[in-house]
C-alpha cells in the first residue's frame, strides 16, 4: 500500500512538474505573441494611415463626376434659400 501511495506520489509529482513547465511555455509565447500583435496593429495603422493619405484624394478625384450633380443641386437650394431670406439686421448695442 505504501508502495502504491509513493508510486501514485511520483506519476502527480511528474504529472505537476510537466503542467508547470507547459503554463510557463504557454505564458512565454502568449507574451510574445501579444508583443508581435501589438507591434503589427502598430504597423498596420501605420502603413494604412499612409496609404489612405494617398488614396483618399485619387478616390475623391474619381468620384467627383458622380458627386457632383449633387454638389451642384445643394449648391443651387443654398443659393435660393439664402437670396429669399433678407440679411439680418443689427440690434442697437443695449447701453447699461
Amino acid at each position: 500500500m505504501i508502495a502504491l501511495t509513493v508510486l501514485l506520489m511520483l506519476i502527480l509529482g511528474v504529472w505537476l512538474t510537466a503542467s508547470l513547465i507547459g503554463v510557463v511555455f504557454k505564458l512565454t509565447f502568449a507574451l510574445i505573441g501579444g508583443l508581435f500583435s501589438i507591434v503589427g496593429a502598430m504597423l498596420g495603422f501605420l502603413f494604412g494611415g499612409l496609404a489612405l493619405l494617398i488614396i483618399a484624394p485619387i478616390v475623391a478625384l474619381a468620384l467627383l463626376p458622380f458627386c457632383l450633380p449633387v454638389i451642384l443641386l445643394i449648391a443651387v437650394v443654398w443659393a435660393i434659400v439664402r437670396s429669399s431670406h433678407p440679411p439680418a439686421t443689427q440690434s442697437p448695442a443695449s447701453a447699461h
